[in-house]
């Protein structure tokens, strides 16, 4: 599905999701790999959804799981007693359907869904920022951008949090505190409009 099919994704007020909005190089990977233990630690069971924009596979050629899914299996399911991966060739299907991957993952009941890389679907949002990578803040065009997690401070639109991008906890307590207000935020932030003469 491509990202300009976006407006069919409808927003479940039972299952809250928040985008990770940041541009190539701002360290998101780095962010979450610190970020989710202290989650975890807090009682919260959060899936991430994580969008990748090349050709990729978790399976090595040789294994059994390969083997069949090379032979036609789809999807190929393979499971032990401690995890669990589905996989599914999707030729000619386009960018990857965010409403689908939502579907898969509900199913396990998280208590957040982070969902990295699909940065122009209507979802609330918050933005990593750098101003050392030179790249334009995206919070003033994407009203779904709910704060600003950045390494200095920035003037930022009406409604849009400021954080600080080094702070950990304050990052853990902004977040592990979404799911309490996502029914009240999930949809976009008001635009103010200009006033005409």
């Amino acid at each position: 599905m491509s990202e300009t099919c976006h407006e069919r994704l409808t927003l479940d007020e039972k299952l809250p999701l928040l985008g990770i909005a940041a541009w190539s190089g701002t360290g998101k990977t780095t962010l979450l790999e610190g970020l989710l233990p202290r989650l975890r630690q807090q009682g919260l069971r959060v899936a991430v959804i994580k969008h990748a924009h090349h050709g990729f596979d978790v399976d090595q050629p040789g294994k059994d799981s390969y083997r069949l899914r090379e032979a036609g299996a789809s999807p190929m399911l393979v499971a032990s007693r401690s995890r669990v991966a589905l996989m599914m060739d999707t030729p000619g299907a386009g960018e990857a359907n965010l409403v689908e991957l939502i579907a898969m993952v509900r199913q396990q009941a998280p208590d957040l869904v982070l969902v990295e890389g699909f940065k122009a679907w209507p979802l609330p949002k918050l933005e990593l920022y750098r101003a050392s990578l030179g790249k334009p803040l995206r919070a003033g065009e994407d009203p779904w951008i709910k704060a600003v997690a950045s390494d200095q401070a920035l003037t930022l639109p009406a409604g849009v949090e400021s954080l600080d991008l080094n702070d950990y906890d304050s990052l853990v307590a902004w977040i592990a505190a979404w799911p309490a207000r996502w029914s009240s935020q999930h949809g976009p932030r008001p635009v103010p409009r200009e006033e005409t003469r």
